[in-house]
């Protein structure tokens, strides 16, 4: 099962097309369980996703493989005590003994004053069997430029969709899978704008007006889901270990298994978009 449960609407009430905010304990539990069911054995979470970690550690998650990302570096902090306390707190949240990965949520951090240090702690937390992959998770390839040079990854975290064609059009979807590297792709539903209604698309988002009438012209044409589009396009890249979806009910994480086993090979709509304000979705509070 290429697929992978994303957990930060089990923590914080996520994404623009969210109906329900946080999903409730009761709600993550069913999620859980019809994803362990369905072959899906990975969940994505992160130490900056409010309650996820604690949620999952108190329904149980130790039939998953269990990726987590470490928070920004506070300055003035020993690199090593603070990585130490850091991923013990997290997985006695987790109540987890060790992570199959264990990433950065802020990669450029490398490249600062403790760099070198934090590095070698990734590469300790391997050592001592407390994670199996370290690596990055970014929010453009061009992060990858000088880092990929100076640091060894594992696995590679990046935002991928029909819209956000960046890893594919800057080659490193290639580059990275030839040197042997996990590739973990977020975002495939453009944390749920591809899935909305033309009618409730945000007016900030006008200016891209032709993408939204591209898509739902194509939808209509071809009697297609929005939902079975957008996870054929990332499914179409046999270099994608995991492609990671974010639900907010058991519904719609039944309605994604049942789209993504009836996905025959279609011709998709050509949406692609380079505009930072459009593909990053840390960028449109300013819009």
């Amino acid at each position: 099962m290429r697929l992978a449960l994303g957990t930060v609407q089990f923590g914080l009430s996520y994404g623009i097309a969210n109906q329900v905010g946080q999903v409730s304990r009761t709600a993550a539990s069913s999620i859980l369980n019809l994803a362990l069911s369905s072959g899906i054995n990975m969940l994505d979470t992160a130490i900056a996703y409010g309650e996820s970690e604690a949620t999952l550690g108190l329904i149980g998650v130790k039939a998953f493989k269990i990726v987590t990302k470490l928070p920004p570096f506070p300055s003035g902090c020993d690199v090593q005590e603070w990585v130490f306390n850091q991923i013990s707190e997290s997985f006695l949240r987790l109540n987890i003994d060790s992570a199959y990965g264990v990433l950065l949520h802020s990669p450029q951090q490398l490249e600062g004053p403790n760099g070198a240090e934090l590095y070698r702690m990734l590469q300790l937390l391997k050592d001592k069997g407390l994670a199996s992959k370290i690596g990055i998770s970014i929010y453009s390839p061009a992060e990858l430029t000088s880092l990929y040079k100076k640091f060894h990854l594992d696995l590679v975290q990046a935002p991928f969709n029909l819209v956000d064609r960046r890893l594919l059009n800057t080659g490193w979807i290639r580059q990275l899978k030839d040197q042997g590297v996990e590739i973990h792709t977020r975002s495939v539903f453009l944390q749920g704008l591809l899935l909305m209604n033309r009618a409730e698309i945000p007016s900030k988002f006008e200016r891209w007006k032709f993408i939204f009438e591209k898509w739902h012209s194509y939808l209509k044409e071809n009697n297609i889901s929005a939902l079975a589009a957008s996870l054929a396009y990332p499914r179409s890249f046999p270099e994608i270990d995991k492609i990671i979806i974010g639900v907010e009910s058991q519904q719609q994480l039944a309605q994604i298994l049942a789209a993504s086993n009836q996905l025959k090979k279609i011709d998709l709509p050509d949406l692609s978009s380079e505009d930072e304000h459009f593909v990053n979705p840390t960028n449109w509070l300013k819009l």
